[in-house]
């Protein structure tokens, strides 16, 4: 138990780091579109992929499951910056109504879509491993 927890510990606090990095160098675009916080989740959502569906294979254990899925992954993407990035493009005008409808379309849509994409190549890759 307490090796679980330091272990999403240590993942979380690399995970935010690098949430942080890509929020001082990824800019905004001109019509608000947070792109930091949107390159943050759909990469955290293919390597969480990745690392489940190797971790499905037993090509990845369960320390490096805990460490990278859900501490580095659970600490890059943020639910809380996705709504509040919304809100504000939201609160601003009909053209920040659009563009925040599909801001949140596009991060769960392009999220979704690399999840699965992670699951599949870390599953031919388990699958792979475990042939040798």
């Amino acid at each position: 138990m307490v090796r679980a927890i330091a272990l999403v510990f240590v993942g979380g606090a690399v995970g935010a780091v690098i949430r942080e990095l890509l929020m001082l160098g990824v800019p905004t675009a001109r019509d608000g579109f947070v792109w930091s916080i949107f390159v943050a989740n759909v990469v955290a959502s293919f390597i969480l992929g990745l690392i489940n569906g190797l971790h499905s294979r037993q090509a990845l254990g369960n320390d490096a499951n805990l460490l990278l899925g859900t501490g580095v992954c659970g600490g890059m993407s943020t639910f809380s910056s996705l709504v509040y990035a919304t809100f504000v493009l939201m609160a601003g005008s009909a053209v920040g109504m659009r563009v925040g409808l599909v801001y949140v379309g596009a991060n769960l849509i392009v999220g979704f879509v690399l999840v699965m994409a992670g699951l599949k190549v870390g599953e031919s890759m388990g699958a792979r491993d475990a042939h040798r």
